[in-house]
C-alpha cells in the first residue's frame, strides 16, 4: 500500500506563538502513524516561489494522512498555525 504525506510549504510570522504549534500538533500527527521526513532546515527554491519552511510527514496510508488532517482535535491545533504562519498544506499519495 503506498505512503501518504502531508506536505507544507510555510512562512512563520510569529516563531514563539507557531512553536506551541510544533508541541501540539506532533502528538496528534504521531497518533496517526505519522513520521516527520522533513521539518524545517536548510532549503534553496531553485526555480519557482515558495515559502520559507518546508514539512514532509509520512503516513502509513493516504488515507490515515488525510484522517490526521481532518482530526477535529488536529483542526483546534491548526488554527495556531493558522493564526501565526501562511501556509500551504497538500495532501498526496506517494508511489
Amino acid at each position: 500500500m503506498p505512503k501518504g504525506y502531508i506536505i507544507g510549504h510555510i512562512t512563520v510570522s510569529d516563531p514563539e506563538a507557531y512553536n506551541e504549534y510544533i508541541e501540539k500538533d506532533t502528538p496528534l500527527l504521531e497518533a496517526f502513524g505519522a513520521k516527520f521526513i522533513v521539518r524545517g532546515g536548510q532549503s534553496e527554491t531553485p526555480e519557482g516561489e515558495t515559502q520559507n519552511r518546508h514539512v514532509v510527514i509520512q503516513f502509513p496510508s493516504y488515507e490515515a494522512a488525510k484522517a490526521a488532517y481532518n482530526d477535529p482535535a488536529y483542526q483546534r491545533v491548526a488554527e495556531i498555525r493558522r493564526r501565526t504562519a501562511t501556509s500551504t498544506i497538500i495532501l498526496v499519495e506517494g508511489a
